[in-house]
């Protein structure tokens, strides 16, 4: 198993299309397709090393978007491509000639997703049908969904997989439907084959999934902030996915391990056979990414594309709703102001500076630069006397009366907002009722159900509101949370199971070339059994049948005791799947309950100084994956202190995946020991989760988790005024400020928590 992962560099920037490119399509060694809103249809062939734009294919009336490319046959000797538009058509094209050859018409709406099936060409649509189509023909349709498809695939198998906007996916063998995958919560939007493991889909509530053929969701990836559009994977083992917040995110073994920045929108992104990563972007620019040297753009180029993606930064940055390059300079400081207190938001650099009007000195008072939070969630917020808020509204509460400027945050509670705002304005209170009811119907929160006693913001006193009880509840309703509490435990549980045999392989090849270590080497037969071990492993829809003989057991453990501590992580890492299969878990357990508990040796072994990185990676992701079954709770309860304080190393470890796996731990320990209603448990994890949330240098997703694991403890645990003790708040509201947006909205959590009474 390699964990070493090597960053993708920019290659090359194709540039021809006119408008956004919306497609990419890999013609095997030929060259690249693209598509595009500007009707067309590109092919690039590769010439000494470089690519070049060989042919334009003109057709579609309307935006081009799904491609799909036909192998070199007899009837298109040097291949050919399909494409789908928004003018409902598929077209079929010659390479060779550059003509199309079939213009394929009959659904009813926009065509989003093309798959090949033999010599038949498969098209889903918005109109919620897949067409087949053979020799130029529709020869079957079938509504596959009650909602528009919005991607279709064929599996090496032969049966075909669609995604939907119904938020679910649905696997066909002809015009019957096997099985339906449930567990997006919004479009599924694209579909990719991951070879060896089962689908991949990338939706729009910001997650991609790893589904086992069977329904079962392997592993779900999360780190986008917005709409996620494509998918794709690699022999390697790597996932590519591009997403409508600019990123084109390369995952290994579930976790994110780097992110490419676009100046727009990634509408889709592509591997290439040797690796080299393929970007179609809003910008109207494909861009090819690699990791051979060989192959890097030269440095003029690399600057030249980070003053692009700096300049549509600074186009984009939003200051009280209007964008930096509208506001006025330092010279609108020049004109008077009218009222005392009035404020004006001025550029200077790359910032907006807010001041205010001194009336009695006449003159422009600096209250400071505005600080914009994450891009997409302030871009439409507006700025109030020197301060940003998710609305401002004009209220105008009646003839008569001059119109009045209400701020208002979707974290507050409107009663509260109402009720220092009437007195701020010196209204009566009699409006109460009116004004919450207008934000309520103006945010859209008319659902949530908030504390309406009534409390004077300056004194806390109660007071009598006509129509409403002299005295209400103290007590008040659970703040409405965006990401807690968890629920449920996540897991490792993908694998590179051929890489895992290879490098065991490998190992015991060194070991029987080494006299004084040949004993400790694999017979033949033994290796054997191994690989029938990761063929049971592989086969994720018998897992509810399959078994393990106490055998296969007993030649893991043999290894795990045996083998050199530099050799041991491959089979650590077969141990790591082994727990999540039924019998494997159970079979395993006995081992772990005896005198000589196998893992507890592992786990300090693998841990005294000097440690190895594959060995600290693959034993705590095991042991992450023992929550997964309820057999392993009392074990993971009585080690809780042990385990925790021996992989306590990796939350300050460079390595972004030895931090990821730590925060994972500590996120299953919490929802196990909230649900345990154990306190001192829960002490210890508050403590390790704190520590990563303080530390500047950890990687996004592992601060999100051990964010989460805060909130979480704090809502259903025991230990809320332990964090407060541990100054959670301040913590919360640097979160708050972050320019990541799950960052942000979990730190706004913690902190509606904090100051939940």
């Amino acid at each position: 198993m390699d964990i070493d992962f090597k960053e993708y560099q920019l290659r090359c920037e194709l540039r021809g299309h006119e408008d956004d490119v919306r497609g990419i399509c890999v013609c095997g060694s030929e060259g690249i397709a693209t598509s595009s809103r500007d009707r067309t249809v590109r092919f690039w062939s590769l010439d000494d090393r470089k690519f070049v734009s060989s042919k334009v294919l003109l057709g579609h009336t309307s935006f081009v978007g799904p491609l799909a490319w036909i192998s070199p046959n007899s009837e298109f000797p040097k291949g050919g491509v399909v494409s789908g538009g928004m003018d409902t058509l598929v077209f079929v094209w010659d390479l060779n000639t550059g003509e199309k050859v079939h213009s394929l018409k009959g659904h009813q709406l926009q065509v989003t997703g093309i798959a090949i099936d033999d010599a038949d060409v498969v098209s889903s649509s918005v109109d919620c049908t897949l067409r087949r189509w053979r020799n130029g023909q529709s020869v079957e349709t079938w509504e596959a969904h009650k909602a528009p498809v919005q991607a279709v695939i064929k599996l090496p198998t032969g049966e075909l997989v669609t995604g939907s906007s119904d938020t679910t996916l649905k696997l066909w063998r002809g015009k019957t439907c096997l099985h339906t995958f449930e567990g997006h919560s919004d479009t599924v939007r694209g579909l990719s084959v991951m070879s060896g493991l089962g689908i991949l889909s990338a939706s729009h509530d910001g997650s991609l999934r790893l589904w086992a053929v069977s329904g079962e969701v392997l592993i779900e990836m999360v780190g986008h902030t917005a709409i996620v559009y494509s998918v794709d994977s690699h022999a390697s083992g790597l996932i590519v996915s591009g997403s409508e917040d600019r990123f084109a995110k390369i995952w290994k073994d579930g976790v994110c391990v780097q992110s490419i920045e676009h100046p727009g929108c990634v509408w889709d992104a592509k591997f290439m056979e040797n690796g080299d990563i393929v970007t179609a972007c809003s910008d109207g620019v494909v861009r090819i990414w690699t990791v051979d040297k060989d192959n890097v753009a030269d440095q003029v180029e690399l600057d030249l594309y980070t003053s692009q993606l700096s300049e549509y930064k600074s186009s984009r940055k939003r200051v009280g709703g209007l964008k930096l390059e509208e506001l006025p300079g330092l010279e609108a400081l020049k004109i008077p102001g009218t009222t005392d207190g009035q404020t004006k938001v001025v550029r200077e650099g790359d910032n907006g500076v807010a001041y205010g009007w001194n009336m009695k000195e006449q003159k422009w008072d600096k209250i400071g630069e505005v600080v914009d939070g994450p891009e997409e969630s302030n871009s439409n917020r507006q700025f109030f006397d020197g301060i940003q808020y998710d609305y401002v509204f004009d209220v105008d509460i009646e003839d008569g009366m001059p119109t009045r400027k209400l701020p208002y945050n979707r974290t507050d509670n409107p009663y509260d907002v109402a009720d220092k705002w009437l007195l701020k304005e010196n209204l009566p209170l009699s409006f109460r009722e009116q004004i919450v009811q207008f934000i309520l119907q103006n945010t859209g929160q008319n659902n949530i159900t908030f504390d309406s006693s009534f409390r004077d913001p300056y004194t806390g006193s109660h007071a009598y509101v006509p129509g409403q009880p002299s005295r209400t509840s103290d007590v008040s309703a659970k703040p409405t949370l965006k990401h807690i509490p968890k629920k449920g435990m996540l897991v490792f549980d993908a694998a590179q199971f051929d890489g895992i045999l290879k490098k065991i392989t490998e190992f015991n090849k060194a070991l029987q070339s080494d006299q004084e270590k040949q004993n400790l080497s694999l017979t033949e037969l033994n290796v054997s059994r191994l690989g029938a071990i990761v063929k049971i492993l592989k086969d994720t829809s018998h897992y509810h049948s399959s078994k393990f003989a106490d055998s296969d057991i007993a030649l893991l453990i043999n290894l795990l005791q045996s083998w050199p501590n530099a050799m041991i992580f491959p089979v650590i890492d077969i141990v790591r799947m082994l727990v999540l299969h039924p019998d494997g878990a159970i079979l395993l357990q006995k081992h772990f309950e005896a005198e000589n508990d196998i893992l507890m040796e592992v786990i300090k072994k693998v841990t005294v100084n000097p440690t190895i990185p594959a060995n600290l990676l693959t034993s705590i992701r095991a042991v992450t994956n023992l929550f997964r079954n309820s057999c392993y709770s009392n074990w993971l309860q009585k080690h809780r202190s042990e385990i925790l304080d021996a992989f306590s190393s990796c939350s300050s470890s460079s390595n972004k995946n030895l931090q990821l796996s730590y925060s994972t731990l500590l996120l299953n320990y919490a929802v196990l020991l909230i649900e345990s209603k154990d306190q001192e448990g829960q002490s210890q994890v508050l403590s390790a989760a704190l520590e990563i949330a303080e530390d500047e240098n950890v990687e996004v997703d592992s601060k999100f988790r051990a964010l989460v694991a805060v909130g979480s403890l704090m809502l259903e645990g025991l230990v809320k005024e332990i964090a407060l003790d541990f100054d959670v708040l301040n913590i919360a509201k640097a979160a708050k400020s972050s320019k990541d947006t799950k960052i942000a909205e979990v730190g706004s959590d913690i902190e509606l928590l904090s100051k939940q009474k």
